[in-house]
């Protein structure tokens, strides 16, 4: 006998009734659920989307919403930036790092100029205005951003151009673009119950998903399937059993989550033989304020710069956690990480977008912030002055920050603790834990139409996923507006192939 709620998947054999009948389960009502709900509902399919929250929404309603997407879209147009299918996928084969899929990645940039019509054509609104500055928000309604494609060595491998689109808000897009997209949904045709927990997949005797089986106030649902079950329940932060087992450095770190990202989806498909991609690899959001960082020096704990700081700010928290020991408990005592600015450099950054964030010390010489901060003695100073010699001269021979931001630093310095940090307002959905904010980027193996694949790489019959429940686009690396681009873009082909299966 099972335990309740286990993944172990149910025989259809054993289903007496089933208390629901429908053709497309979706599970989980995030933007990829809502964009393969759309999808399935639009082919006259119907559809019944079980989210276990109260709502619509998740992780996504509480994102910033960048979306990533380029090739040439209106907005890019309007901005005055050239930008093509080829560059997009260049660029995205190199920051999604090792094991980036490159299938998916060359199917999305082909894909997403008509992918910014279709979010357009579901109410998703985009000013066609840049903010041209590094930042993990900008504090204005801006619908273009920099996402570190014109940072190296990006530029070495594409052509740069900006493809960071956001919805126009004020501070998060990700509420309003599931607005648009749940009541696009239900538009359709698509219906939803809340405050259902799905728990297992039940499988006819071929192995093909049939439907699913779920809790809602305590009692059982069973839900038949005709056509398919789409996965959209979102990665695994907030399990950390399986953060120890697949990603322990993300232990102890701040959860971007909705507080539902428990892994559930992957681990009912694994329990079908799914095979999984990446499970290690996570995104590390510092509490660094990128206007500040770009304007002066990130130091490690031995007072060494390691990333340049004009980058999208993602990466620089990436090195900082698998690179630079800046991890939890495991990590040992060397864990510091410090922006070092002057006085121009943090006036420079008008006050709303320093987050409410103050230097930690302040000091006239390097060798007096070694001691406040206690770096190594004459680390910092080493550090300083081989920086002000290439801002002086106009290159930074080491990590190649653009010219734009390098300007010799001067006394007074000040040396902000990014442990201790602020969270920027991206994050502001966080659950505290350290000065790290973290998601996991692995998950389930699927093709290009959302089919889920089993350890043979071929079709669990029946079976479905997209957003931070797959593995998506990404390898190791990350750039935000992946997880919202290629949840709806991927989100949109699984519910299609859902609706159509027979």
């Amino acid at each position: 006998m099972t335990a309740r709620n286990s993944v172990t998947p149910r025989a259809a054999g054993e289903v007496n009734h089933y208390d629901i009948d429908t053709d497309v389960v979706i599970v989980g009502y995030g933007a990829a659920g809502a964009a393969a709900a759309f999808e399935a509902a639009h082919t006259g399919a119907k559809v019944l989307v079980l989210e276990r929250s109260g709502g619509p929404g998740g992780a996504s309603a509480m994102s910033g919403g960048e979306i990533y997407l380029g090739g040439g879209t209106p907005v890019q147009v309007a901005c005055g930036f050239e930008d093509t299918p080829e560059e997009m996928a260049a660029f995205l084969k190199a920051a999604m790092g090792a094991g980036a899929d490159a299938a998916k990645i060359e199917e999305y940039s082909a894909g997403s100029v008509e992918h910014f019509h279709w979010l357009v054509d579901r109410g998703v609104p985009f000013k066609p205005t840049m903010w041209d500055a590094p930042t993990w928000v900008p504090p204005t309604d801006d619908g273009l951003m920099w996402l570190g494609e014109n940072s190296w060595p990006f530029t070495e491998l594409a052509k740069p151009a900006p493809r960071g689109h956001r919805p126009t808000a004020n501070d998060f897009g990700g509420k309003l673009l599931m607005e648009c997209l749940s009541g696009a949904a239900e538009s359709a045709g698509a219906t939803a119950l809340f405050d259902v927990y799905v728990t297992t997949l039940i499988v006819s005797g071929d192995n093909t998903v049939v439907g699913v089986v779920a809790r809602q106030y305590g009692k059982e649902l069973t839900i038949r399937a005709r056509r398919g079950v789409v996965l959209t329940t979102g990665g695994f932060v907030d399990n950390d059993a399986m953060l120890a087992a697949h990603a322990p450095e993300l232990l102890g770190h701040t959860k971007v989550s909705a507080g539902t990202d428990d892994g559930s989806g992957i681990r009912m498909a694994q329990a079908l033989g799914a095979g999984v991609r990446h499970m290690s690899a996570g995104q590390v959001g510092m509490s660094l304020i990128p206007g500040l960082a770009a304007r002066g020096m990130v130091v490690n704990a031995r007072g060494q710069r390691f990333m340049n700081e004009d980058t999208y700010p993602g990466r620089i928290g990436q090195a900082a956690l698998y690179r630079q020991n800046m991890g939890g408990s495991w990590a040992g005592k060397d864990t510091a990480m410090w922006v070092i600015v002057d006085e121009a450099g943090f006036e420079d950054v008008p006050e709303p977008q320093r987050w409410g964030v103050q230097p930690t010390h302040v000091a006239e010489t390097a060798a007096e912030l070694e001691q406040l901060t206690g770096l190594p003695t004459g680390s910092l100073a080493d550090t300083l002055r081989r920086y002000n010699e290439f801002a002086t001269a106009g290159a930074d021979l080491d990590l190649h920050k653009s010219a734009r931001w390098l300007r010799p630093l001067t006394s007074p310095l000040a040396a902000i603790d990014v442990k201790a940090g602020i969270r920027p307002p991206a994050e502001a959905g966080d659950r505290r834990g350290t000065g790290a904010s973290v998601f996991t980027l692995g998950g389930l193996h699927t093709d290009l139409d959302g089919h889920v694949l089993n350890l043979d790489n071929t079709r669990i019959p029946g079976l479905f996923a997209a957003g931070r429940a797959t593995n998506g686009l990404h390898g190791i690396g990350y750039i935000s507006g992946t997880s919202l681009g290629d949840g709806t873009f991927f989100g949109r082909r699984a519910g299609t192939s859902a609706a159509r299966t027979e």
